[in-house]
């Protein structure tokens, strides 16, 4: 059985979600947290109901960037902890998100 080609796959798969995916995520949660900003300190700032929709914004924000950089994290300690050689870089650092 050819595994080179299961191995090929499962490369594009991984590659997507590294280079694809995880940016689209960061940036979602980046764009909730200004959104947040932008709600608290311009949209609300006479209005405190607006500005705690903004306060909302900003913890979600904060709490998915975190999340995400954790997870992040620790799937790349668990991969170069068991070796698994699919990141690309060969570095001992985790790519930096780009779009």
């Amino acid at each position: 059985m050819n595994l080179t080609i299961l191995q090929d796959y499962s490369q594009s798969i991984i590659s997507i979600i590294f280079y694809l995916f995880l940016p689209a995520l960061i940036a979602i949660a980046f764009i909730t947290f200004l959104w947040g900003v932008f709600k608290y300190f311009i949209l609300g700032a006479d209005n405190d109901t607006e500005r705690a929709i903004g306060r909302q914004f900003i913890l979600w924000g904060l709490i998915g960037l975190a999340i995400i950089m954790s997870v992040w994290g620790l799937v790349w300690i668990v991969g170069l902890t068991l070796g698994l050689g699919f990141y690309g870089g060969g570095g001992l650092a985790p790519p930096a998100p780009t779009i």
